[in-house]
């Protein structure tokens, strides 16, 4: 039921390109980033580093949270484009709401 496939050409040869399969794909390595990243946040700071040193230290662990933080929702976006690939075959259409609140829950 994977309706987004296309063949391509590669130096000869053909291949399918599944957009279901990349984005699992994708889940599966963005699993594996996130948890390298929160074992990084986890570290403990050096106690003996002072000044810039440590401040600079403590800014890389907020920014690598940070980032943590942003890739969990786009791993969370790409979820449920997976489950509507595989129960549509496509993905729905995002609606805009950048009309104003009225806009935003009509239908």
């Amino acid at each position: 039921m994977e309706k987004n496939t296309t063949g391509s050409q590669r130096k000869g040869y053909s291949t399918k390109f599944s957009t279901l399969d990349a984005a699992i794909k994708l889940m599966d390595a963005m699993a594996i980033a996130i948890d390298n990243m929160i074992e990084e946040v986890k570290k403990p700071v050096d106690p003996e580093v002072n000044g810039s040193a440590r401040k600079a230290e403590l800014q890389s662990v907020k920014q690598t949270a940070v980032d943590c933080k942003e890739l969990l929702r786009e791993r969370q976006s790409l979820e449920i484009m997976v489950k509507e690939l595989r129960e549509n075959g496509q993905v729905k259409e995002e609606k805009d709401y950048s009309g104003g609140f009225a806009e935003k829950f009509s239908k």
